[in-house]
């Protein structure tokens, strides 16, 4: 690629080469979005290079390590997702070989892009070696100073969070508070939060039904919390109906171990009815929903999200070289980002400046410090402290050749306030001092030893003291190696010179320095530090006095205790200690905890501890150990516990096979459990069903789990059981399910019968002899006959025949019969075989003749329809269906176009090609075969039949109607045509107006007028014209009119005595318009209500018989027509004849008339009305009042006096306000105020006046034609 233009890159660590000089506009090389991340992974597991590539055109991607290709597709997985720019390695089941630098490279015709990541492998599950790691580090050099104009600091992208299975998401829902069920339904995406709290009610109860079978409570949930430490713990308190059931601890739906103390990852602390669990040594994958369950209930959740565990060091800093002036850097690798994370030098802060350049990988996993320009004083301990956990290591600075081993003045400096710092040690070490801080010392303080590159001006250690722990009365021996004679050295304890009356020995043998102690004390722990001219070295010496535990004791342990089930066993272990001891028992691994009567009981007492088992079982049994801990050690004992009990049932399932002859067979499973003690022997036992008593039928050896029972009897049902027997008696039984004892094998069923011939005289059958066992001694065979749709069989012979062939005479004319055979042989009756097909019992038939008037009604683009006439009977019997045939016209094969038979006279042939020829014809058939097919003499074609359009009209059809003005004219009219014609719409012969609105589809046209008016009255017309010019119309009359208007004054005479002649005005609207009549309504003084006295009146004057003298009428005359009703016309003076009186004088006694005076009060009040438009309401109430009070109606509080469409009237009290036709916008409030000189009363009532019309006359007209 030499020669080439190279590119740079937004991706640091990216190299891009182009091809080509120029690149056409749209195109361009391949980058990377997203490169792959060094990566840093324990031993066994799976890694993960993902790179984002693009570039147009889009560029093919390949993957490669420096160690060899990468073709074996069980290691290397190479992938990337159809229309995503992501490729993906992974890399399986990694081993140490796999460390190594992977490269990934993108290409297409302009250019190629390479980056490359390093993978390193953890072997052992412990970090690698700081060589490994500096080379690695050395590797990325180049990597690393393109990250120096990047930012300080860089936030991390967010952690992908990990998917949670919904059944996960309610029960997580179930225990939490509710304060936070709208962060939870927000995080895994519920958008229906009363849909949730409805469900979530359901699956409580559900819950609570299930819990409430094991326990009594549930109080105090905590939900999980990490503590400063790292530590994550959650708790609960729990009343359980049963101490010993089962608590389990599942993580994300799968169950793990838990332990109870504090050496285990999940641990469970119980104190009384308060459970606490911890999870110790977070990492990443510990992040999930974590559930309680009592035996098989879920009784708490909780979520340990990701965000909330520390992050933790996964590759540490290592050791850094570089030479005076030169850079340094440090490379730490967390789990999961920390933002927070500092970096400290000498345990202090580091102040950032030019002098150090700190950066953070885009993943915000790998921090990256750089000292620029090292000296002298830059060297000392760096370190990455996340809060929780830190790394640390060393930077040494090493002189230039050319400056061999002088040091700046500011090294001195430096030197020398270290040395000042540390004036209060002893004057030997301070002699030691400078030597010791020399720049090129790798002494490490507190390490018990020197580095082994450590160098000095005087000599060095080539092994240093190490940290020693011995248990009390014991000898204990430091000893230290140096490279050359510095003489007699000195041995301190705790910066305290020892002398030989310290109790300790002094050796040297040559270079080696040993300090002695024959029994040591606990006095004697301490620092012991060897000084050797300006040399030193320290180590600590621990003594330990752990409790103990009598030899003779230890001997008995290692016997096993036996003990037989449902005894009460004690294990006590007596121990001596000069501490407090705290006594830890443990059962294969787990700790015994609990201090109930039925469960395990551990006690501590002085000198001994003990572990009390009120009632042995199988399960107690196993080994035991107990652990004695103190301030001066530990100490364990161990024991075996054999628990011994009648055996468990064999295992099962207890197989049961028919051997036929020879009995019937059993197989099962020795025990899985025996007791403790060897199986002697089984016990076999048998009952037979509808029996209580179990019979024993043998008893076979340990080593044989099979059995044969001869002594069954064939045709009956048994149950068998079997037990296990030791020394400790028998064990439960393994019982099988209820057998069946096969009788001796029956004739299996014949074939179906074979029609050889029919007629009316008989009917002749064959068969084929029957299969299987029991068939091999056939006697002879049966057979039956039926009617088709009969379910009764009858025997056609009584005594079987051993010929396969039979015919059946006793048969009718006519009548269909179905047949059956059943073998018979020496041990019975076999199965029936299948039925034969239906035959009817008659002479042949002939063929049918020839179909008559064959030919085609209709057509189209994919169908034929054709019609005939049956056949003549003259030319054969009568055709029981047809078939229809096809031919193509460039085809002389003959095809049938259905399954089966036709049984009518006529056909539709469909799924044709379009403008294809074909050659029709159609044969009768019948029982006596096919007839003569008759055949079109012309070829078919399949195109649409053209015909003449017509109009499909109803018998109830109108050729007029009548509509209101302002309602809407919906017109359909249906049709008939082929193909879809032309469809034009008239008004009086000219086109139709922009209001009006026509649509046409599928043989139906419509006319919508959405508001009609008057102009909208008129003849339309309806015109269909197909392609050839054939026209068909149709028209009808739309006549818009509006209710009539009032008619005029009226006026009363008498023409004949006792009478009375009204006559009015005619309305306007009588001369044009719909047709109209009248109709008079009265109110007398007699009776006060209006009521109708005339109706259908088609002249202008009424005359009204029987009027009586001294009473008023009042008249009202009204118009109507189909459309509805007028305002009404009322007389001006009520009509009255004078009533004639005689004279005649009537004293009237003298009396005090009393005071009735009253203000005014409904009786009945008014009442809400619900009408449709059009009609008439009438309001009414009842009022009463002296004087009487004057009535006055409002609407909206607005008075009603001279309204032109309502009137109101009074009759004795009785007040109502009448509105003849009703509209929409006399909806409203309504009021009645009757006032007096007393007072006044108030009544109101409201008014609905519905959108759609109810009363003749009004509403949306629809006109089916």
């Amino acid at each position: 690629m030499a020669g080439k233009l190279v590119k740079k890159s937004s991706i640091p660590g990216v190299s891009i080469r182009q091809l080509v000089e120029e690149i056409p506009e749209g195109c361009s090389t391949p980058d990377f979005e997203r490169k792959p991340i060094t990566l840093a992974l324990q031993e066994g597991k799976n890694a993960i290079f993902r790179a984002v590539v693009c570039g147009e055109p889009k560029p093919e991607v390949r993957w490669q390590s420096t160690k060899g290709d990468l073709s074996n597709s069980s290691k290397y997985q190479i992938s990337s997702t159809p229309g995503s720019k992501e490729h993906v390695l992974q890399i399986n089941k990694l081993t140490g070989e796999d460390t190594d630098l992977y490269c990934c490279i993108a290409v297409n015709m302009y250019g190629e892009a390479t980056c490359s990541a390093r993978l390193t492998v953890i072997e052992g599950g412990f970090v690698p070696k700081w060589g490994l790691i500096l080379s690695t580090f050395l590797d990325l050099r180049k990597e690393l100073m393109d990250f120096r104009n990047m930012l300080k600091k860089r936030a991390p992208p967010p952690a992908p969070e990990k998917k949670m299975e919904t059944e996960q998401v309610w029960q997580l829902l179930m225990t939490a508070d509710r304060k936070d069920y709208e962060k939870i339904c927000m995080k895994y995406g519920i958008v229906d939060f009363r849909g949730m709290l409805r469900k979530l009610q359901e699956m409580k109860k559900e819950r609570e039904d299930k819990m409430a079978q094991y326990i009594n409570a549930i109080s105090n949930l905590r939900h999980i919390k990490v503590s400063k430490d790292g530590v994550a713990s959650f708790a609960l308190e729990l009343d359980l109906k049963d101490f010993e059931s089962k608590i389990y601890l599942y993580k994300d739906g799968e169950m793990i171990p838990c332990g109870f103390d504090n050496q285990t990852k999940h641990c469970l602390r119980r104190l009384g009815k308060r459970y606490q669990f911890q999870i110790l040594d977070l990492r990443p994958e510990d992040a999930g929903l974590y559930q309680v369950k009592v035996e098989d209930a879920v009784v708490f959740s909780t979520e340990l999200e990701a965000s909330a565990i520390p992050p933790r060091v996964v590759v540490p800093l290592a050791k850094a070289h570089c030479e005076e002036h030169g850079d340094a850097v440090f490379e730490c690798t967390l789990s999961n980002p920390c933002p927070n994370a500092a970096w400290h030098f000498k345990h202090r802060p580091l102040r950032l400046s030019d002098k150090y350049e700190v950066s953070v990988s885009p993943d915000g996993l790998t921090h990256r410090l750089v000292v620029r320009g090292a000296r002298f004083s830059d060297r000392g301990l760096y370190s990455l402290d996340t809060g929780l956990h830190a790394s640390s290591a060393w930077l040494v600075v090493e002189a230039g050749k050319d400056k061999g081993l002088q040091t700046t003045s500011a090294d001195h400096q430096h030197l020398g306030s270290r040395k000042s710092a540390k004036d209060c040690r002893l004057d030997i070490l301070d002699e030691g001092q400078s030597a010791m801080q020399s720049s090129r010392s790798g002494y490490k303080p507190g390490t018990g030893s020197f580095s082994p590159t450590a160098r000095g001006p005087r000599g060095y250690f080539s092994q240093g003291l190490a940290d020693t722990e011995v248990q009390q009365g014991k000898a204990a021996t430091l000893s230290c190696t140096l490279t050359r004679d510095l003489g007699p050295g000195a041995w301190f304890k705790d910066g305290v010179k020892l002398t030989a009356q310290d109790g300790v020995v002094f050796e040297q043998e040559g270079l080696v320095h040993r300090l002695l102690i024959d029994c040591v004390q606990g006095t004697q722990a301490g620092r012991y530090t060897f000084v050797a001219g300006n040399q030193q070295s320290e180590a600590t010496l621990t003594v330990q006095d752990p409790p103990v535990i009598a030899p003779d004791v230890t001997e008995k342990l290692r016997e096993p205790l036996v003990v037989k089930a449902g005894k009460p066993v004690t294990m006590k272990i007596p121990f001596q200690s000069h501490f407090p001891v705290q006594a830890t028992w443990r059962k294969d691994g787990a700790e015994v905890v609990g201090s109930s009567r039925r469960g395990a009981q551990v006690a501590l007492g002085d000198g001994y501890t003990r572990l009390c088992l009120p009632s042995a079982s199988r399960k107690d049994g196993g080994q035991y150990n107990v652990m004695l801990r103190s301030e001066g050690g530990s100490v364990q004992a161990e024991l075996t516990l054999q628990v011994i009990d009648k055996p468990q049932p064999p295992q099962g399932p207890l197989e049961v096979q028919d051997g036929h002859r020879a009995g019937v067979c059993l197989r099962w499973q020795p025990p899985k459990d025996d007791g403790g003690r060897a199986v002697e022997h089984y016990v076999v036992e048998r009952r037979q069903a509808g029996r209580s008593t179990w019979l024993k039928v043998g008893e076979p050896p340990t080593d044989s789990t099979t059995f044969t029972d001869a002594g069954v009897e064939r045709g009956r049902k048994y149950t068998f059981r079997v037990r296990a027997v030791t020394s400790e008696g028998a064990g439960e039984a393994l019982e099988s399910e209820e057998v069946l004892v096969a009788p001796d094998a029956i004739p299996g069923p014949p074939s179906t019968p074979a029609i050889l011939s029919a007629s009316s005289q008989g009917i002749t059958l064959t068969w084929t002899a029957p299969q299987g066992p029991g068939s091999a001694h056939i006697l002879g065979y049966l057979v039956e006959k039926r009617k088709k749709g009969s379910n009764t069989w009858t025997a056609v012979n009584d005594q079987p025949m051993s010929e396969r062939k039979c015919t059946v005479e006793d048969v009718q004319q006519g009548c269909q019969y179905e047949f059956r055979v059943t073998a018979v042989a020496p041990s019975g009756l076999g199965e029936p075989g299948p039925p034969s097909d239906a035959v009817f019992a008659r002479d042949p038939m002939r063929p049918p003749g020839p179909v008559r008037d064959l030919q085609v009604t209709d057509t189209s683009h994919t169908s034929i329809t054709l019609s005939w006439v049956g056949p003549d009977a003259q030319d054969g019997d009568k055709a029981q269906g047809y078939v229809v045939e096809l031919c193509g016209s460039d085809s002389l094969q003959w095809s049938p176009c259905h399954v089966g038979t036709v049984p009518g006279t006529s056909f539709t042939v469909k799924g044709l090609r379009p403008r294809e020829s074909y050659f029709v014809r159609v044969t009768a058939v019948n029982d006596g075969g096919h007839g003569q097919p008759t055949a079109l003499d012309t070829i078919v074609h399949t195109v649409p039949v053209t015909g003449c359009p017509k109009f499909l009209m109803d018998s109830n059809a109108k050729d007029s109607v009548m509509v209101r003005v302002g309602d809407t004219i919906r017109v359909p009219v249906s049709f008939e045509a082929g193909p879809m014609p032309e469809v034009t719409w008239l008004k009086d012969g000219l086109t139709l107006s922009k209001r009006s609105v026509t649509t046409t589809k599928d043989g139906l046209t419509q006319l919508l007028i959405p508001t009609a008016g008057l102009s909208d009255s008129g003849r339309y017309t309806v015109v269909l014209r197909n392609l050839q010019g054939k026209e068909a119309a149709y028209d009808f009359l739309i006549r818009v009119a509006a209710c009539p208007q009032a008619p005029g004054p009226i006026r009363l005479q008498e023409n004949v005595p006792r009478t009375v002649t009204v006559q009015w005005e005619p309305s306007p609207d009588e001369v044009q318009g719909p047709p109209l009549h009248y109709t008079v309504l009265m109110c007398s003084s007699s009776h006060g209500s209006w009521h109708e006295v005339a109706d259908r009146i088609h002249t202008n004057h009424f005359t009204l018989l029987g009027v009586l003298p001294g009473i008023e009428y009042h008249f009202r005359v009204v118009a109507k027509n189909e459309l509805g009703t007028s305002r009404p016309s009322d007389t001006s003076e009520p009509w009255c004849l004078p009533r004639q009186r005689g004279r005649f004088t009537v004293r009237a006694p003298s009396y005090r008339e009393p005071d009735l005076s009253q203000k005014p009060r409904f009786l009945v009040g008014l009442r809400t009305h619900l009408l449709p438009p059009g009609c008439e309401c009438r309001m009414t109430c009842a009022v009463q009042g002296s004087p009487r009070p004057h009535v006055t109606w409002f609407k909206n509080d607005q008075s009603l006096e001279g309204h032109p469409t309502a009137y109101s009237t009074d009759m004795l009290g009785v007040c109502s306000l009448v509105i003849p036709s009703v509209s929409p916008k006399d909806s409203g409030k309504y009021k009645a105020v009757a006032e007096n000189p007393l007072g006044q009363a108030v009544s109101t009532a409201t008014l609905i006046v519905t959108g759609k019309g109810g009363c003749p006359g009004n509403g949306t007209y629809v006109w089916k034609l």
